[in-house]
């Protein structure tokens, strides 16, 4: 993507700011100058640890994340008040298709009533741009390669539900008040400091610590994995002016079989795997596959980094990571985590 140095710098509230996408999305932004300001709960659904180490290294580019929930429409109307934000990026959600299944009351109050005062406090408050992370998941049970004309109006599992509600509520706001919204569909989110539940972060850490990979189903279903930078860039392109918009981010590849990614990172570990298989999940997808054309042709956006770049930079972390890991597990969730 060509970074555009002139544009204006704005003021930009990241919601999620220290989860795995938006800490990159905050670095990103202030690497281009924008003034960032950022909120994340810290919840248990992973360790905070982690949470908290990214949240670390924002702040050491100057970034404030400050720790509340988009859930609060209070805390967030005060926030709003004080600062002049140019822009919101809503990255704050409960991830998670198969912990959707069993939580779907969280989602739908995080994911669709916490993008809602989200809304509220733009329209409120005079903010005129709102960029939404949203999903590939919506895409499931259809034929690949996906654009954004496919039909998403039979979402596969509550976490699919809840993002189509943000989706909907988002247009909503554009059509009565004028609110400038762009819609991220994100396609497998890869890449350093992941979601221990994400899949390569999984694999690594099975194969590094010599305990079985958890594959649910046979590891032929396949996946358009991108690289965290990449989609870190796609969401600072998409605060530009675009009216309402839907856009795809994703690896711009073929889609690659789990079993291939697992050989790919014995490769870069130099370790064998050891597999266990398990029922293949309703809600989860067979295949992804993103169309990027629209977001190249509005956004001036294409991936850059290849899987086998991405994973090799995502092992290099994972082995620099160690003690991080070893602390994470040595700290117990609360009886509130989302853990199966």
């Amino acid at each position: 993507m060509e970074r555009n140095p002139s544009q204006s710098p704005m003021k930009v509230f990241v919601t999620g700011a220290a989860g795995f996408i938006g800490s990159h999305v905050c670095l990103r932004l202030a690497e281009d100058g924008h003034n960032v300001v950022g909120i994340d709960n810290f919840n248990d659904y992973y360790s905070p640890i982690l949470k908290r180490h990214r949240s670390n290294e924002s702040a050491k580019h100057g970034i404030e994340v400050i720790e509340g929930d988009i859930e609060n429409l209070e805390v967030l109307d005060g926030i709003f008040a004080q600062n002049g934000f140019d822009a919101v990026i809503n990255l704050g959600a409960r991830a998670g298709v198969r912990y959707s299944t069993k939580n779907p009351h969280v989602y739908m109050k995080t994911n669709g009533h916490g993008n809602l005062n989200l809304l509220e406090c733009c329209r409120k408050h005079g903010v005129g741009k709102f960029v939404l992370a949203s999903t590939s998941s919506l895409y499931a049970g259809q034929s690949a390669p996906f654009d954004e004309a496919n039909p998403t109006v039979r979402p596969l599992s509550p976490y699919a539900a809840s993002k189509l509600a943000a989706e909907s509520m988002a247009f909503s706001y554009h059509h009565l008040y004028g609110l400038d919204v762009s819609i991220l569909r994100y396609f497998t989110v890869y890449g350093p400091s992941g979601r221990p539940d994400m899949a390569v972060f999984r694999f690594i850490e099975s194969i590094l610590s010599g305990t079985p990979i958890t594959l649910y189903g046979d590891g032929k279903q396949s996946r358009d994995f991108t690289y965290v930078t990449d989609i870190a860039d796609g969401t600072v392109a998409a605060l530009r002016p675009v009216g309402y918009e839907l856009f795809n981010l994703g690896g711009g590849q073929t889609p690659v079989p789990m079993n291939d990614v697992i050989e790919m990172l014995e490769r870069h570990t130099g370790e064998k795997a050891k597999i266990e298989y398990k029922p293949f999940h309703d809600a989860d997808m067979h295949v992804t596959h993103a169309k990027n054309q629209k977001a190249e042709k509005i956004l001036s956006w294409s991936p850059k980094v290849s899987l086998d770049e991405g994973l090799n930079e995502t092992v290099a972390w994972h082995l620099s990571s160690r003690n991080l890991f070893q602390e994470m597990d040595s700290t117990p969730l609360s009886a509130t985590s989302l853990r199966s």
